[in-house]
């Protein structure tokens, strides 16, 4: 399906094989500070878990994991079982519908206590996301820097991700290109990251 910007969103953020497009003023500042409050709270944040080099390493990054169904969520070699969504997410999950146009069923949620929280080069390619549709990410809290590098060429790219920004990384993208949160020394206030997606269809769901 091609792809038409608005003129609401960036130009492409990728040169080749992908399509990565920011909204930088997707929510209002006050619907950002209300969101950030509200979800700092009333989201079941659990401290994340990856398996390094066969190591079970538990992180200082809190996660949250929502969906329409308990759907099963494994990355990292560690599993997860979807909440119920709360008002608030559901609250923007219809809004993320309608700027990018695609339906979502599940979301994860990060927290970043300050800057040296991150997370390294990965792709949001597991089996279990369906490779056909995008990944829309809403950013609240302190603006942060995310970069993209191709798989197999030597090409970089970066993007601020403001307090109510949002980035909607469209497919090929997962396949070609991987992403990371990177890490400052400088002292900045907590982010949350809601990351929307589309599980494949699981028992049950």
């Amino acid at each position: 399906m091609l792809h038409v910007c608005s003129a609401e969103e960036s130009e492409n953020l990728l040169s080749a094989d992908g399509n990565a497009v920011l909204y930088s003023d997707f929510l209002s500042q006050s619907e950002t500070l209300r969101y950030f409050e509200t979800l700092l709270s009333s989201i079941d944040w659990k401290q994340d878990e990856v398996i390094l080099f066969g190591k079970r390493i538990i992180t200082s990054r809190k996660v949250g994991w929502y969906g329409d169904f308990p759907y099963t969520y494994i990355y990292s070699r560690t599993q997860k079982i979807a909440l119920p969504w709360t008002p608030e997410l559901q609250d923007i999950k219809t809004k993320v519908e309608k700027r990018v146009g695609s339906t979502f069923n599940s979301c994860l949620l990060n927290l970043y206590h300050n800057g040296s929280e991150g997370m390294g080069w990965h792709a949001d390619d597991e089996r279990s996301l369906d490779p056909s549709a995008p990944i829309a990410s809403v950013s609240l809290g302190a603006t942060r820097t995310f970069r993209f590098k191709h798989k197999t060429k030597d090409i970089k790219s970066s993007v601020e991700l403001s307090s109510g920004s949002l980035l909607v990384m469209h497919p090929p993208t997962q396949e070609f290109w991987v992403h990371m949160l990177t890490k400052t020394a400088r002292l900045i206030p907590p982010r949350i990251n809601l990351t929307f997606r589309a599980m494949l269809p699981q028992n049950g769901s």
